[in-house]
């Protein structure tokens, strides 16, 4: 329930205070007083858009933050998994509107988007205006109506998951089906692509291998020539390296018997000789082995052929990718070959899937079908109580071609408020007066048959007077009952039934005009009635009119 709403520079309300009781709470106060600012400052709370020119003139921005008491509302799971801080005795929602045109909500000091706020207020507060009678014609309403009659929760939410995967089953084969269609129009081509690729025996890294190699049977004779020279420089016959190298390699060995200090360079140049020997011995090796193979050539040069085209026609960089090209394709074959039979196993699944949807729809409208019949006398009953005696009224439940979110069925609310008038869709027949009646009669049915959230009828009873408007406030005091009812109201009849009653007013200073409200006496209230039945001249007989519908002596 709301425990307290605080306004702060919204509109006309520089500092504003409202503490509702937990029965009935009546707002009054002339037209113009600003009770629909209170009512738009709680609609931010409940996640409506914000305007920065409802920030009040001079400030730099507007407050407005509610209490609730959210125990036995079934909201722990809500905030776990949107990991808000739970407090089911005082939850505090808070929105901030800035001049500039930003906005900021908080949930316990949270902050939050607006559509998880608005989520968050629909299970607070089910605000009822008379532009809330147009949903008396919607489908949906009309559906949740009677589910909410039925009671029939744990049923919907099976139907709904088992919907759901119909659904996705549903998209699967078609999905399935759209593929095997594409993919037999292209078997022939990917059956050719991947028999070109594994024809081609690729080898991650065999590109490099062969350019190298290439590069090599390219230049085979100048190497080699290469090579040769070498060798003989170093060790041919004649004048060589080597054999300079071992001449003053012998040399410095003979002089050293004699000049000791060439020991060490007789022993360096011995060393050196055996290095030069070993490379020379190596480049004779590999002059031996270089030999230009003009057939392994031209195996090279068409290989890489074959490599840089398949690359070029299937805009891949490194064969790398070839391969996962190749493996790609080859599962798409094996896709293509096996489609039918996963076809027909998706196939089967849906069948059975929806075999259970379909038994769940039937209970579903089994036990809306049930429902209906005691509701439909039930509202009777009550509109009639509200001054319809001859009204007739009727839940039509007929079956759909397919499966919806809702169940099988669709419903509609067929009304007549007359004698010998036919039976016509309520949002299309019903007037402004027998709207708001067949709207509280709903509302009270639905509030002794499940829990709900604080309901607020902003001037639901416009259109009535009378000995009805007093009956109306009957049945708002019943709802209370079994929640929080808060009531704004034009009619006496209706405030009278409040067990808290606040009054909306403007006040005027010499530079701006500000709306307050007040909780009454028990006095006040009776003088504010009797301005409600009389106007601006209280009257003694408004007065004493006055404490009979609040049930004074």
């Amino acid at each position: 329930m709301l425990l307290s709403l605080t306004i702060e520079n919204y509109a006309l309300i520089g500092h504003l205070e409202f503490r509702p009781t937990e029965g009935l709470t009546v707002i009054t106060g002339e037209t113009g007083a600003g009770k629909s600012i209170i009512m738009g400052a709680l609609g931010l709370i409940l996640g409506q858009r914000a305007d920065a020119r409802t920030v009040r003139v001079n400030a730099t921005k507007c407050v407005i933050e509610a209490q609730f008491n959210i125990d036995g509302y079934g909201l722990q799971s809500f905030f776990t998994e949107n990991d808000l801080e739970y407090d089911s005795q005082n939850t505090i929602i808070r929105r901030e509107i800035f001049a500039t045109g930003k906005s900021r909500a908080f949930v316990n000091d949270t902050p939050v988007q607006l559509t998880l706020l608005k989520q968050l207020g629909d299970a607070l507060i089910d605000i009822h205006s008379q532009h809330q009678n147009l949903l008396l014609g919607n489908g949906s309403f009309q559906q949740e109506v009677v589910d909410a009659m039925a009671k029939n929760k744990e049923i919907f939410d099976s139907y709904i998951t088992g919907y759901r995967e119909l659904l996705r089953l549903r998209r699967s084969l078609q999905t399935l089906k759209e593929e095997s269609a594409r993919s037999s129009e292209e078997a022939d081509y990917i059956h050719y692509q991947f028999n070109k690729l594994d024809e081609a025996q690729l080898r991650d890294g065999e590109l490099a291998e062969l350019e190298e190699e290439q590069e090599l049977l390219s230049h085979a004779e100048d190497i080699k020539s290469g090579l040769v020279n070498m060798a003989e420089q170093m060790n041919g016959d004649g004048i060589s390296l080597l054999q300079t190298l071992k001449q003053l390699r012998d040399q410095a060995q003979s002089l050293s018997s004699i000049y000791p200090r060439l020991q060490e360079i007789a022993e360096r140049m011995e060393s050196d000789y055996i290095d030069l020997k070993d490379i020379a011995d190596d480049v004779e090796n590999q002059a031996e082995e270089v030999n230009f193979d003009p057939e392994r050539f031209a195996f090279v040069e068409e290989r890489l052929g074959l490599l840089y085209s398949l690359l070029k026609k299937h805009n891949r960089e490194t064969i790398g990718e070839l391969i996962a090209l190749r493996d790609e394709l080859q599962e798409k074959i094996l896709h293509i070959d096996n489609s039918d039979e996963e076809i027909a196993e998706l196939e089967q699944k849906v069948e059975a899937q929806t075999a259970k949807v379909r038994e769940l729809a039937k209970r579903l409208t089994e036990s809306r079908t049930k429902a209906a019949r005691s509701f439909e006398q039930e509202l009777v009953q009550k509109v009639a109580y509200l001054g319809m005696p001859n009204v007739r009224f009727e839940v039509q439940i007929l079956p759909l071609k397919d499966f919806s979110s809702t169940g099988a069925d669709s419903i509609q609310f067929l009304f007549s408020a007359n004698k010998n008038q036919p039976l016509k869709p309520a949002g299309e027949v019903a007037s402004g007066g027998e709207i708001s009646r067949l709207m509280l009669s709903i509302k009270a049915l639905i509030a002794a048959a499940k829990t709900l959230p604080t309901i607020i009828f902003d001037e639901i009873d416009t259109g009535v007077s009378g000995d009805i408007a007093d009956r109306m406030g009957e049945v708002m005091k019943q709802i209370s009952e079994h929640l929080q009812v808060i009531t704004i109201t034009h009619l006496p009849q209706v405030a009278g039934k409040g067990d808290a009653h606040f009054m909306v007013y403007k006040e005027d200073t010499e530079t701006e005009t500000q709306t307050h409200i007040a909780q009454l006496s028990a006095d006040q209230r009776v003088r504010e009635i009797a301005r409600m039945l009389s106007g601006a001249r209280i009257t003694e007989q408004a007065i004493a009119n006055a404490r009979i519908l609040m049930g004074q002596k």
